[in-house]
């Protein structure tokens, strides 16, 4: 079942517009993480909409910008820097490849590998991914103040952070806290 309505706008957490997908019952012990699955649900549709104009997909974009600010990088590199998997980042790597935004040269100190760099023609789409993500900025946070954000802000980091250390200690994960 939906969450509530109210009409007067964004209210308390909890409170204010309905969820954008039914919240089954066995989430409602969780609505903080179902709240979290529906928003990267709809930010990661709205990247590849505004992606697909400028011939990439969600992820895509993310590689090209750390290249660009890195320059050339293995791909082992790129796996550890985005956390991918070898394989999604070989896919993602070969797309860009025929996209011609990026091309792979022999690495000058380890000849069993390659460094993926950026091409020219890769910097002219630096603005448009700029543009995309500035545009995904404004389409999340509009109506929220500047306080509103920096909280925001300030919340999705600690979220990030309570997941990582979690990752980091696996057995923990089955035990309540």
């Amino acid at each position: 079942m939906a969450q509530p309505t109210s009409e007067a706008g964004w209210g308390p957490p909890g409170r204010g517009h309905e969820a954008t997908v039914p919240v089954p019952a066995a989430a409602g012990t969780g609505p903080i993480s179902h709240a979290i699955f529906r928003l990267a649900r709809l930010h990661r549709m709205f990247a590849g909409q505004l992606l697909r104009r400028i011939g990439l997909h969600p992820g895509q974009e993310l590689v090209m910008m750390h290249l660009w600010e890195l320059g050339p990088q293995r791909q082992a590199d790129l796996v550890r820097l985005l956390d991918s998997d070898a394989a999604t980042m070989t896919r993602t790597v070969q797309r860009l490849e025929q996209a011609g935004f990026v091309r792979r040269r022999p690495s000058p100190t380890d000849k069993r590998a390659s460094l993926i760099e950026p091409t020219v023609a890769s910097h002219a789409l630096r603005r448009e991914v700029e543009r995309v993500w500035s545009r995904l900025e404004e389409l999340s946070t509009v109506g929220m103040s500047a306080d509103e954000r920096a909280a925001a802000l300030l919340t999705l980091e600690r979220l990030e952070h309570n997941l990582v250390k979690a990752a980091a200690d696996p057995a923990g994960t089955d035990q309540k806290r």
